[in-house]
């Protein structure tokens, strides 16, 4: 079963500890729900800026958090079932008590900086990935603290994976594909588009509670764009009671998230026999896809997975049906770290992992997209392995 043990557990706070020791800090504060959930393993069940949670990793000794009172029996269900990285929590109150009285939202700022005062970390150095709100509040009660921001350096801590987390993305991926399979079974003519969605859904989850009993599987999107729609990488914002014509093409995305990790898997599929401009255009696109997949090679620039996929559409003379950058890292969040892969000129490090992505966008025809997420190595891995010829792609 793919889970995160305590052994990717000390791989990040060895990480953690690395980059301290490098910035001259003494303590990190992490504030939004994927940073809090990479830090303690802690699936986050609140937005954050309507419950502010914060976890403080010292330098020396065990992490501890700050959380609202909402989380009080999930966090108890996580620790029984051993899959938090936390035992040192402070919750405030969710609501007013009569007795056993806790902090409010208003005194979460105090609270916070209580529990610094309480580490001994009253006069130090202490990087922070975003300063604001409660936690800025709770500086200003600390005078000789110094936060130092260091939103940069904490993102490329989770540039890499683990071995760990390439198991659970493995995992996912292979539930992707299954899906996939699902969808080109049930394409059909005069069927709602949203409808397939949720049925494809629906048996994803099905799927998942067959291989995954009692872990976290989250079905993020199974989302179609059928016909003209798709010309449009986000849809056309009327797909209520769209339908499948005869002769459409359709791009679909699988994202699941397992454990906490999210892939990506995206086909362009076709109701019937396709035109021979849809034919040539599905061509281009998978060519540009399997041109990205193949530059995702350790050492060579990041961008070089966005150059590889323009260069061939360039050549195809479709350039100017672009409309979206070839992809983004993968990991905890679905557009993971780093951020500007186009424009992102560093060498590419041995597993890190992403999503290649290039499509064509001809309005009034269609979307062409293909979508696999890769690892990078020496020889990149392909984690998502839906066919992706034509013949597979077409529906007589």
């Amino acid at each position: 079963m793919p889970k995160l043990t305590q052994r990717t557990r000390a791989q990040r706070l060895d990480a953690m500890r690395q980059l301290m020791a490098r910035e001259r800090v003494d303590a990190l504060l992490l504030t939004s729900a994927d940073f809090f959930q990479w830090a303690t393993n802690f699936h986050v069940d609140v937005l954050t800026w309507e419950r502010p949670i914060v976890v403080c990793v010292p330098a020396s000794g065990e992490p501890f958090a700050v959380m609202n009172e909402l989380s009080t029996h999930h966090m108890r269900f996580a620790r029984e079932r051993g899959s938090v990285w936390l035992d040192d929590v402070a919750f405030y109150a969710e609501h007013p008590r009569i007795s056993a009285r806790q902090p409010l939202l208003g005194q979460v700022p105090e609270l916070i900086a209580e529990r610094l005062r309480q580490a001994g970390l009253v006069r130090s150095r202490i990087g922070v990935e975003a300063v604001g709100g409660p936690l800025a509040r709770a500086a200003a009660l600390l005078p000789e603290a110094r936060m130092v921001p260091m939103t940069p350096e904490l993102r490329g801590l989770r540039w890499v994976k683990t071995d760990e987390e390439l198991a659970i993305m493995r995992a996912a991926a292979e539930l992707s594909d299954w899906v996939q399979a699902r969808y080109r079974e049930n394409i059909r003519p005069g069927r709602l588009v949203q409808e397939l969605d949720y049925q494809m859904a629906a048996l994803m989850v099905e799927e998942g509670a067959r291989r995954f009993p009692g872990e976290n599987l989250e079905v993020l999107r199974c989302w179609t764009l059928s016909g003209p729609a798709s010309a449009s990488p986000h849809g056309d914002g009327a797909s209520c009671g769209a339908r499948i014509n005869a002769g459409d093409g359709l791009v679909n995305i699988v994202i699941p998230r397992l454990n906490g990790l999210v892939i990506e898997n995206e086909r362009t599929w076709f109701c019937a026999k396709p035109s021979d401009e849809q034919r040539k255009y599905y061509e281009v696109a998978r060519a540009a896809n399997e041109a990205a997949l193949e530059a995702a090679v350790t050492g060579r620039p990041v961008s070089g997975i966005d150059a590889a996929a323009q260069q061939v559409i360039e050549n195809a003379g479709c350039g100017h049906l672009i409309r979206h950058r070839t992809g983004h890292g993968m990991g905890i969040i679905g557009h993971e770290y780093p951020e500007d892969m186009a424009f992102n000129h560093r060498p590419l490090l041995a597993n890190e992992v992403y999503s290649a992505e290039p499509g064509l966008y001809v309005f009034g025809l269609g979307g062409f997209r293909l979508d696999d997420s890769v690892v990078v190595g020496s020889t990149p891995e392909v984690l998502t392995q839906t066919p992706k010829t034509l013949a597979h792609a077409t529906l007589d």
